[in-house]
């Protein structure tokens, strides 16, 4: 049985990988640390385990074995180095930091003291991503020359997020580094190279300290273009997904949740209308594959691949929105 100890209740999804740990027979939260103690004390006490009001106390127990992360984004650099180092696996929810230079000091403190790290990066396991990549790997689109990928909902104007949503220095941003994080690992992901540049624009209409709105364009070597987009102030407006390329387009989300294929490849059968394709079950979980490697000994090695060009892409948009030019990759 993994024991672990939850490092904070300040992520919107906190309670949702409570629930995973509960639910996963190899898995228990067996204490709670919190940097707002009287939070962090209900939610010990509605779980019936000890809370700890300083961190390295919790980490220096014996006993527990790995944390799951859903502390503040600027912290993250502070409680998962002083995880690492404590011998502590970690699940923490994106983005493993707001710049490279601290996702980078909690890599290197992760290798050094052998533990497994796994980021939440949920989307990559949906069936559709797995139908798409399989469409990408059988090149039936062709070259690729755009991809699209955009979530938004209606938080800022129906007022339902946390108001610590809108703190920038807890965040490092608004929406994009929030909701924006699932396009844009998935634009990452579907363009199958890793921009060299990036342009981004935010826009700020409820009159938050963080942007409520945001568009990010990637640029890659091969000359395909990426467009992540995100908002808080959107009502219905759908997950959507388009890749392009030279024979071929795919949809998904235009409104439905349903992937549709229009192609000059595989011999033409999908040239003259919309094809509807089936897609696979989910994989397991982002959590679940986290608890396997730390049982089977093996890495998360695309995911934090991931993970960390996720940040490289967050950290290069929010510098672009705020200088107002493209930065370069090479640049941080």
């Amino acid at each position: 049985m993994i024991r672990i100890g939850k490092i904070s209740y300040w992520h919107v999804h906190a309670w949702d990988y409570t629930k995973q740990a509960q639910e996963h027979p190899g898995t228990v939260i067996a204490a709670v640390w919190d940097e707002i103690p009287e939070r962090g004390r209900q939610a010990a006490e509605k779980q019936g385990v000890p809370f700890y009001e300083n961190l390295d106390d919790m980490l220096a127990r014996d006993d527990i074995d790995a944390v799951i992360v859903d502390a503040p984004t600027s912290m993250h650099v502070e409680v998962m180095v002083k995880a690492a180092r404590a011998g502590k696996h970690i699940f923490t929810e994106k983005v493993i930091a707001p710049t490279l230079k601290e996702t980078n000091v909690i890599l290197d403190e992760v290798a050094n003291n052998k533990v497994k790290l796994t980021v939440s990066l949920p989307r990559l396991n949906d069936g559709y991503t797995l139908a798409i990549r399989d469409i990408l790997e059988r090149k039936l689109l062709g070259k690729l020359t755009l991809v699209r990928t955009r979530l938004s909902h209606n938080g800022a104007i129906a007022d339902w997020l946390p108001s610590h949503f809108y703190n920038l220095e807890q965040c490092g941003g608004g929406a994009l580094i929030d909701l924006g994080c699932h396009p844009m690992y998935l634009a990452r992901l579907f363009l199958g190279e890793m921009p060299t540049e990036v342009s981004a624009t935010f826009s700020y209409l409820t009159g938050k300290e963080v942007e409520d709105n945001a568009v990010s364009v990637l640029t890659t070597p091969s000359g395909a273009i990426g467009i992540a987009e995100a908002g808080f102030v959107n009502s219905h407006s759908p997950f959507t997904i388009e890749v392009h390329g030279t024979e071929g387009t795919l949809l998904y989300g235009t409104p439905n949740s349903e992937l549709l294929l229009r192609t000059n490849g595989a011999s033409g059968e999908h040239a003259d209308k919309w094809t509807k394709i089936s897609l696979p079950n989910n994989r397991e979980s982002a959590f679940d594959q986290w608890v396997g490697h730390i049982n089977n000994g093996t890495q998360a090695d695309e995911n934090i691949r991931l993970a960390t060009d996720l940040t490289k892409l967050m950290e290069a948009s929010n510098r672009s929105a705020q200088e107002r030019r493209t930065i370069l990759i090479s640049e941080l």
